[in-house]
């Protein structure tokens, strides 16, 4: 077989093969590509020869000749969370042992972004997992039609989803502190363009009312820590004695600037986060939290979306998958101050 020139260290072809074997370049393409449309001695010569040659396929041209690219995309709707750390790794554990590399796009809390992003890498993905999702509900399936694609934490009729059930939680939470002798109970509002957000707070007003008692809400609050210091002063505006935040990180925040105003937790106030995310078990004092499966919901995001993908399933394609949760009780609660 002839070598052929690669003095100038540029890629090998499909072009190079086909000369080296005495094939078309359509022939290695198929061979390479579609195996069963060419003969089993003719691949095996073109396969060697591919070996022979260092021969790396160019996505792009595979892309166009298979129709996959072998990517999908995972948004975030901020990659500095570490509530993303564990979804994360669970998408990219499923996605390499299926074969797959992960595209990881922080989309910066914006639907806009996230529109932009999944458009542009269109040819570059075979489909997405979006966490989060800021895009409004009409937007989002309208995606969802053009764009195989798998939703964390949003909840859109038509669209696959993975639920981690925080609303069910805060029922749980709610019970917790209602225990301890609590009966203002004051939660920290996320932001306003987050469902879960809406979600966790419609179920403790219900719970509110199952339980008769008085449920404050003071927000938006963005999600960050250093929001925290905001939420904490409007909190001790109110007569709550427990508060719940949206999230872990906020309600480290939260802890931070009751300390450096002199409350005492759980003495005086009792607090509750939401996720146990990492570092939710090394604050002071450590957070009553719930506890979600982060890792979990990202494998299973994976796993709806590649049934998806496969056309030859027999199985019945799953639309919705709700993650329950549990509470974890740290230090951060304690029953009702005498005051």
């Amino acid at each position: 077989m002839k070598r052929p020139d690669t003095s100038a260290r540029r890629p090998v072809t499909i072009t190079d093969i086909a000369k080296a074997t005495g094939v078309a370049p359509s022939t290695v393409s198929r061979a390479l590509n579609k195996p069963g449309r060419v003969s089993a001695a003719t691949r095996e010569r073109i396969e060697a020869a591919a070996r022979e040659l260092d021969y790396v396929p160019n996505s792009q041209a595979r892309a166009l000749s298979s129709g996959r690219t072998g990517t999908i995309a995972v948004l975030v709707s901020d990659v500095t969370n570490p509530f993303y750390f564990g979804l994360i790794r669970g998408t990219q554990q499923q996605l390499k042992a299926a074969g797959y590399a992960q595209l990881l796009i922080d989309t910066e809390d914006s639907g806009e972004h996230e529109a932009e992003m999944l458009r542009k890498m269109r040819r570059w993905m075979d489909g997405a997992i979006l966490t989060a999702s800021r895009l409004p509900e009409r937007a989002l399936a309208g995606l969802a039609a053009e764009i195989p694609l798998v939703t964390v934490n949003r909840n859109v009729r038509g669209v696959p989803s993975v639920v981690i059930d925080t609303p069910a939680g805060m029922g749980l939470a709610a019970e917790h502190l209602v225990s301890l002798g609590h009966r203002d109970i004051a939660y920290a509002y996320g932001p306003e363009n987050s469902w879960s957000n809406r979600a966790r707070w419609q179920a403790l007003k219900a719970a509110g009312q199952r339980y008769g008692r008085t449920f404050e809400r003071v927000g938006p609050f963005p999600r960050g820590r250093m929001f925290g210091s905001a939420a904490a002063d409007a909190l001790l505006n109110t007569r709550a004695t427990a508060y719940i935040a949206f999230n872990d990180l906020l309600a480290i925040g939260i802890l931070t600037r009751l300390r450096e105003r002199g409350v005492r937790v759980p003495q005086d106030v009792s607090v509750v986060g939401c996720d146990d995310i990492f570092g939710a078990d090394f604050c002071n004092p450590p957070l009553t939290t719930l506890t979600a499966p982060i890792e979990q919901a990202g494998r299973v995001a994976v796993s709806l979306l590649l049934s998806h993908l496969d056309a030859s399933t027999a199985e019945p394609q799953r639309r919705a998958v709700v993650l329950p949760t549990h509470l974890t009780i740290r230090e951060s609660t304690g029953p009702v101050p005498q005051r």
